[in-house]
């Protein structure tokens, strides 16, 4: 490969995170992932059982969701090698922007961040403030938690969506290309909307949805595992105990970013009746809610950087 067709997929990475940073979200009508939302809300409304009909099925929605998302990450995939082959034909700064604008919705670092201290700034004003601002991040009831509480779901979210929408998508993109990337984003999307263990939305989940909370647990294996390790380097030590820690949640992934954040902290994070991490850790202050998002985003330039290397030393080699 030529030195200038090495470059394309770093030039893509990096342009792909300064327009996140400098712009955000694209509007929702051009947004790639709202639109694999769309796709996973029309047809789990035909996959999934209604939760009053009381169904003892089982093979019947776990078949259907099996299919429903696989046909839809096909989807994804096929749009992707087309972006793909015309990177490949166009000049090589020119398809390494249309690959960075491709890659750009597939990663969310600046939106994530600034709806997490949106949370803070909200409980200035005040609970019920903070609360409401909280149900924009998280599918729990928040109608009953304290500011602490508030504080705490603010600090998970930003853990475990900073490798969710961040450190996972760039994981793929430098094993397989753009291609990687939006099939990730296509099953972390589907976990989100159908990776429920009983009812949502008048829905049963628990058959229709294993597939693809499974297919997410596989996909985020490693890159959850990445994340904790970033934010230990962004903090400048290691969180001693995050295996024990990140084993007490019952996802295999969302523990480690979580655990990680919470014992370099030195705060106490939980979720109500299902796990609390550093349980000796003192209630987390806003001081600590910035200094997460600040860890948050020295580990996306490390993780930039890392992946870079990576990426120019396979295409040299």
């Amino acid at each position: 490969m030529s030195m200038a067709g090495a470059f394309v997929p770093v030039l893509a990475l990096w342009l792909a995170l300064a327009v996140d940073w400098r712009l955000g979200e694209p509007p929702a009508r051009w947004h790639p992932v709202v639109w694999m939302g769309h796709y996973l809300g029309w047809i789990g409304r035909r996959i999934a059982p209604l939760a009053a009909a009381g169904s003892l099925q089982q093979l019947k929605p776990f078949v259907a969701g099996a299919l429903a998302w696989c046909a839809g990450a096909a989807m994804v995939l096929i749009a992707a090698l087309a972006v793909g082959a015309l990177v490949r034909w166009l000049p090589w700064w020119a398809g390494g922007v249309l690959l960075g604008v491709a890659l750009k919705p597939l990663l969310a670092w600046r939106m994530l961040r600034d709806e997490v201290l949106a949370v803070e700034a909200a409980l200035g004003v005040s609970l019920d403030a903070g609360s409401a601002q909280l149900a924009r991040l998280v599918s729990r009831d928040v109608s009953d938690l304290t500011a602490a509480a508030v504080r705490e779901s603010a600090i998970e979210s930003l853990a475990e969506n900073l490798n969710d929408s961040v450190v996972a998508p760039v994981f793929w993109f430098v094993l397989l290309g753009l291609p990687g990337a939006a099939v990730y984003r296509f099953a972390n999307t589907a976990d989100a909307m159908w990776g429920y263990r009983g009812e949502r939305g008048g829905r049963d989940w628990s058959w229709a949805g294993k597939f693809a909370a499974r297919a997410d647990d596989v996909l985020s294996w490693v890159p959850a595992r990445i994340t904790a390790l970033l934010l230990g380097v962004a903090a400048r030590h290691w969180p001693s105990g995050l295996w024990r820690e990140a084993a007490r949640t019952p996802s295999p992934n969302s523990g480690w970013p979580m655990a990680a954040m919470a014992l370099l902290l030195g705060v106490r994070l939980g979720k109500p009746g299902v796990y609390v991490l550093n349980a000796a850790g003192r209630t987390p202050e806003a001081a600590e809610l910035h200094r997460a998002a600040r860890w948050g985003a020295v580990s996306v330039v490390w993780m930039a950087t890392a992946a870079s290397v990576t990426l120019w030393a396979a295409a040299r080699a």
